[in-house]
């Protein structure tokens, strides 16, 4: 991989990254509305949900659902449905901004947080394909595979994690300039209906999309 190749990855991760999805809007919500240690919890979750996306489409789980309708259907399905899930709990929570001394200690409920983020991360079967297309681009098929797949999947993991953790804290930051709770119930309720129409459009995607 030449230095060209790398920067040009650079390029197409970061404006993957940026563009507003699920797992950004999933930990600027649980900023909001749980502060910055469970939305932080929500970051590492939706991280480790990428890295293990992007191992599956190394070990050949992007061509089997490339391959089968069947296997692509029902994670779809799956990952729809957990959106929309997410998206009507949201949608009908309480307007309760978090209370910055109440999340000083660790809590047993932050487990459900890192599992929620690993969720949102994985909930859509088209990363899977879109991994296992998008790192052939990038790779020199006659130089090891191994130790080029690590750069290019360590980068995309601190990418993510940088841009995530960015948007977890300056929520955080802001939040307490956002006590009323008739802000944050609108927050929520439009949180909640993105979420619902991200899960609509996981269900409209086709695997030759």
């Amino acid at each position: 991989m030449t230095v060209t190749t790398y920067l040009l990855y650079l390029a197409a991760i970061a404006l993957l990254i940026l563009t507003p999805g699920p797992t950004m809007l999933m930990c600027m919500t649980n900023a909001l509305n749980h502060g910055p240690r469970r939305a932080m919890m929500s970051v590492a979750g939706s991280v480790s949900a990428v890295l293990c996306v992007m191992l599956l489409s190394a070990m050949g789980l992007g061509a089997l659902l490339a391959a089968s309708e069947t296997a692509f259907t029902a994670a779809k399905v799956a990952g729809a449905a957990y959106l929309i899930y997410l998206g009507v709990k949201t949608f009908r929570s309480d307007a309760a901004v978090f209370d910055a001394s109440a999340t000083a200690a660790p809590d047993a409920r932050q487990r459900s947080f890192f599992l929620r983020g690993f969720l949102v991360g994985a909930s859509n079967p088209k990363a899977v394909l879109f991994f296992a297309a998008f790192f052939p681009q990038f790779l020199n098929p006659a130089a090891p595979f191994a130790p080029q797949f690590a750069i290019l999947a360590l980068t995309f993991v601190a990418f993510e994690f940088t841009v995530l953790t960015a948007c977890a804290l300056g929520v955080s930051r802001i939040a307490p300039m956002l006590r009323s709770s008739r802000v944050v119930r609108w927050f929520n309720r439009v949180s909640g209906g993105l979420f619902t129409l991200m899960g609509g459009l996981v269900l409209l995607t086709r695997r030759h999309a």
